[in-house]
């Protein structure tokens, strides 16, 4: 495993600096180094860390959302409003409904088919877009008219609709049916995650007021709690549908709104601890690709992704109906919304390993969508934002 470790950070960072060199976004590399040493390949990667490997994506994860909890601009997400609430629905809902149209006449899918490869693909990457978006904060490109801030909230509640949506399909293609209480569960979700998140972190920060410990220890502390919200996440969901990620980022948000300086402080060291999460992440969903099942799937399945991110588009222009953004500042927040990377690792091979007839189909589209959106995404950030946005007091 520590060969394994040690393989992954290396030939990561390399392949990130080599890509960045070249003017690319580096994950694009990272996620190449994840490919090359993976069983496609090279097979360098030890089972053992393949097997932990959805476990270590989803550390990575709660890493960046928590910082984001800790760095999120509540005044600018306030003068968001209504299209930020929006865009955690809208835009996936409008990508699902297209692949549901464009999937059966390109890839001869049944209907429920194309729902399920749909909910697999909807969700947008926040382990993508939230970095990009925090670093736009901090700079202060489009602040001004809270566009990182909108961004960054809709990234993060996205995932939580589209997957209480992919479990509703499977349920239906395993001959369960879906009543109004499974989409009762996405409001509900939401509620409990943010309150529950919300209540620990007041406590949190009533802790450390009481309590001088060091920012070190408190990052050991809250990285704690964030792995049992979201290990229990399962537990729970027993009971009362919760979000676990949504949980990790509301506690951010109440540790900052109560203990400031302390929440910048911990902002920065968990930027440090990024550093090495974003390798981890990238390269590990790299090493999930399987290139005989992509280079199986054929030009219909490329085409099936761009004509759902012409959906996706849709709905990112229709949630920003009536608002102060101007031409270029719309055309930013739909390049910047499209990566896709983290949910489509986690779930895209549930399919397969429940024993659907699409599961072989669902895989290969889910990982052509993270090979095509997540560098296509992050090098539209890139080269956009100092084109479409404004600096706010540079």
């Amino acid at each position: 495993m520590l060969t394994s470790l040690a393989l992954i950070f290396l030939t990561g960072m390399f392949l990130g600096w080599v890509c960045r060199k070249c003017r690319l976004p580096g994950l694009l590399g990272m996620m190449g180094a994840g490919i090359l040493l993976g069983p496609c390949v090279l097979n360098l990667l030890d089972d053992s860390i393949l097997n932990i490997s959805a476990d270590l994506r989803r550390i990575a994860l709660i890493i960046i959302l928590t910082r984001a909890g800790l760095s999120l601009d509540l005044e600018g997400l306030k003068r968001a409003g209504r299209p930020a609430a929006l865009l955690c629905f809208v835009p996936a809902s409008f990508e699902i409904a297209g692949i549901i149209l464009l999937a059966p006449l390109l890839l001869g899918v049944s209907y429920l088919d194309a729902a399920v490869m749909g909910a697999v693909l909807a969700a947008v990457s926040p382990a993508v877009i939230v970095p990009k978006m925090l670093r736009l904060t901090e700079e202060k490109w489009g602040t001004k008219k809270s566009i990182p801030q909108m961004l960054l909230a809709g990234a993060s509640v996205d995932d939580v609709f589209v997957i209480v949506f992919f479990t509703a399909f499977m349920g239906l293609e395993q001959g369960g049916e879906v009543s109004p209480l499974t989409l009762l569960q996405i409001p509900i979700s939401i509620i409990t995650g943010v309150a529950v998140g919300l209540g620990v972190g007041l406590l949190l920060a009533l802790y450390f007021k009481k309590v001088h410990i060091r920012d070190s220890l408190k990052v050991v502390i809250l990285l704690s709690i964030s792995f049992l919200l979201v290990s229990q996440q399962d537990t729970i969901g027993q009971w009362v549908p919760f979000s676990g990620l949504l949980a990790v980022m509301s506690m951010g948000v109440a540790v900052q709104k109560k203990r400031e300086p302390a929440a910048v402080r911990l902002s920065v060291k968990y930027s440090k601890l990024w550093t090495a999460a974003e390798v981890l992440l990238f390269v590990l969903v790299g090493a999930t690709v399987d290139l005989q099942y992509v280079s199986a799937a054929g030009i219909a399945a490329v085409v099936l992704i761009f004509g759902a991110l012409v959906f996706r588009m849709a709905g990112v222009l229709t949630c920003l109906l009536r608002t102060p953004l101007n031409r270029k500042e719309r055309l930013f927040c739909t390049v910047a919304y499209m990566p896709k990377a983290t949910v489509q690792a986690a779930i895209g091979g549930l399919p397969l390993a429940a024993g659907l007839a699409c599961g072989h189909l669902v895989l290969t589209v889910a990982v052509l969508a993270i090979l095509i959106t997540a560098p296509l995404g992050a090098f539209g950030i890139d080269l956009l934002y100092r084109r479409c946005l404004e600096q706010e007091n540079p």
